[in-house]
């Protein structure tokens, strides 16, 4: 898996279809300054999490367009809006 800097933050990128799926599922909490960016995606979910996370929501150019802070894990649905078109997932931060 690739990784990228964005937004301050070094993340691997889900490029193909099951790490898209499956993000930060099964995994421990990224360190600080340190993500997941999911290419081709406007919304997220949260069930099967084991902690939470802060999600910022990006155009397609990188720019923030939606921050969510301290989602919390079984939640069903965090939409970034209409011009989000990827999202960095981090671990929540306190």
């Amino acid at each position: 898996m690739r990784t990228v800097e964005t937004c301050g933050v070094r993340a691997r990128v889900a490029d193909g279809f099951l790490a898209r799926a499956k993000g930060l599922i099964g995994s421990p909490p990224p360190p600080q300054g340190e993500g997941l960016l999911i290419p081709r995606c406007n919304a997220i979910h949260t069930f099967f999490m084991s902690y939470a996370i802060d999600a910022t929501f990006l155009d397609g150019d990188g720019k923030v367009v939606k921050v969510v802070r301290n989602i919390r894990p079984w939640r069903p649905f965090v939409w970034g809006g209409w011009r989000a078109r990827q999202v960095l997932e981090t671990a929540a931060t306190p």
